[in-house]
């Protein structure tokens, strides 16, 4: 149960089609609990069950809330089973109208995802942008960096999957780059034109604070040196080298929620 003062409300929104019409609904509904902070977290596009566990189990790590839009039945299905499982709570936003429309219709549903969709240019725009933020996320492949359209390097837990996935239904194309001291950044990044990179920092003691979080959701004891302080300033001190290498803008997330640093970039962005 979340309280007052106590830490912000985590939904996962989880579809196998965009996952628009979960997030306006969550958007709605958060709208209600004003001045209360919420984190809404996108699982769009998903196809199996495998996937599915893993979203439910996320959630269950970080005491979230799972709304869910599947259209598929067998997904649908699936989706009630595993958070039955794992006792996590979990709202299904479709399943009972398509079901009443169904009974009274005496007819089965397409079980087509996404057909609330203009299938334009626009939309598939935005699919192409939502399907290479996840291919090139946290540097899985190095070379998306040069097909992207705007690249976001920073230490861990500076949002930048997040981050990428917000701007990727603006339509835009984004891979990110995690700037670790022991790992060099990818050579890729230094071709690519400077105004494309936006470097991301934070304050040390806020970062600390949701490093221990992370470490306290995955079951870890606080004190991992993930989280220590002097780690921490080493990390960002790095980090910081690189961007002036690089000679890119820079961001303080810092206390920024996600859509006010996107809200940033794309401002950049329009005057580049």
């Amino acid at each position: 149960m979340i309280t007052a003062g106590s830490a912000e409300v985590i939904i996962y929104v989880v579809s196998d089609a965009a996952g628009d019409t979960g997030e306006l609904v969550v958007r709605a509904a958060v709208a209600q609990f004003h001045p209360v902070q919420t984190d809404i977290r996108r699982a769009p596009f998903v196809m199996d069950v495998p996937t599915l566990e893993r979203f439910v189990v996320q959630a269950k790590l970080s005491g979230a809330i799972v709304l869910y839009t599947l259209v598929i039945p067998h997904l649908r299905e699936a989706m009630k089973n595993l958070a039955k499982e794992h006792q996590v709570e979990a709202i299904d936003l479709l399943g009972s109208l398509i079901e009443s429309l169904e009974r009274q219709t005496g007819r089965h549903s397409r079980q087509e995802p996404g057909l609330n969709h203009v299938l334009d240019a626009d939309y598939f725009r935005k699919v192409d942008a939502v399907e290479f933020a996840v291919r090139y996320d946290d540097a899985k492949d190095p070379s998306g960096v040069l097909k992207a359209d705007i690249v976001l390097i920073g230490v861990s837990r500076t949002s930048k999957t997040p981050l990428s996935m917000y701007l990727a239904h603006q339509k835009f194309k984004v891979a990110n780059i995690p700037l670790v001291p022991e790992i060099k950044p990818p050579k890729e990044l230094f071709n690519v034109p400077v105004e494309r990179i936006i470097g991301l920092t934070i304050g040390v003691p806020y970062l600390n604070t949701i490093r221990k979080e992370r470490l306290k959701a995955l079951g870890l004891p606080n004190s991992a040196s993930y989280a220590a302080e002097d780690r921490i300033l080493k990390e960002l001190e790095y980090a910081e080298a690189i961007m002036r290498q690089i000679g890119c803008v820079v961001i303080d997330v810092s206390h920024r929620a996600v859509e006010e640093t996107a809200s940033l970039i794309m401002e950049h962005f329009r005057g580049v």
